[in-house]
């Protein structure tokens, strides 16, 4: 239901820019592979899944504490909680080269509009994005809820892909809104490793990777040094080959590490 509501608001938003002449908005091309390449995100998803419950589930058996959420305060705790490790998990994203692999698909898309924020990776549970949620379930949240609170925060998400960010006023100093998603997405060298939030952008603010859109030149968008490509399976597996092919010719263990784990690029 969720990915039909979705398919509908792409649509919408297209007839949209459509309508006011607005082709740049836009590239049918780009759009359709964004869509084959959410499919394939799903079935890879739905294959994996265990990978990611089996350790989850280990943990939560010897947790520290029971940590109720019969009360607001227990919701709250664990927002702030999920948001601090998503901030964490997103700027590891992109500083750890092995990360960075499976996220450059997001940001590969040219233009940004709600087609683009379906744009998503294969295999975030083989490569290990769950680990930077275990501490919540550590300390004994239910895993269901954490998944939950991950879940809602991803739809959220997706609204912050629309093509014509609107300004909000003084939720820009607390939400990540559509205007710092996309100097997120921009590939200008000031918006480069900026708003790494997923619902709250107070993280970025307090860490110093907060950033505004530059005031002086126009937002770019895509992969800073990769080709625009509209073939999904290139657009996949690009950033991977790339790196197991430096990897292969890196002398020694020290080096080949530095390729998974050093910063891209």
């Amino acid at each position: 239901m969720v990915l039909l509501v979705m398919l509908g608001l792409m649509l919408s938003e297209y007839l949209i820019h459509r309508l006011n002449d607005d082709g740049g908005s836009y590239d049918a091309r780009e759009s359709v592979a964004s869509l084959a390449i959410a499919l394939g995100n799903k079935a890879v998803a739905a294959l994996t899944a265990g990978i990611a419950a089996v350790p989850i589930m280990v943990v939560y058996r010897h947790r520290l504490f029971d940590l109720e959420l019969d009360t607001v305060w227990g919701w709250g705790a664990l927002f702030l909680g999920v948001e601090f490790c998503y901030y964490l998990h997103h700027l590891a994203m992109h500083k750890i080269r092995w990360f960075w692999a499976t996220h450059a698909v997001h940001h590969s898309p040219t233009r940004l509009n709600l087609s683009a924020a379906v744009r998503l990776g294969w295999g975030a549970h083989l490569t290990g994005g769950f680990l930077f949620y275990l501490p919540l379930v550590a300390l004994g949240f239910n895993p269901a809820a954490v998944v939950a609170l991950l879940s809602t925060g991803l739809i959220y998400q997706f609204f912050l892909h629309v093509a014509r960010p609107p300004h909000l006023g003084a939720l820009e100093w607390v939400l990540n809104t559509p205007r710092h998603h996309h100097v997120h997405h921009a590939s200008n060298p000031s918006c480069i490793d900026r708003n790494f939030g997923s619902v709250l952008i107070v993280f970025d603010r307090l860490f110093g990777t907060f950033a505004a859109a530059p005031r002086d030149e126009a937002m770019r968008f895509g992969v800073a040094g990769m080709p625009a490509s509209t073939n999904p399976l290139n657009i996949v597996f690009a950033a991977w080959m790339r790196m197991f092919r430096e990897m292969l010719h890196a002398k020694g263990v020290a080096a080949k590490l530095r390729t998974l784990l050093a910063p891209p690029g």
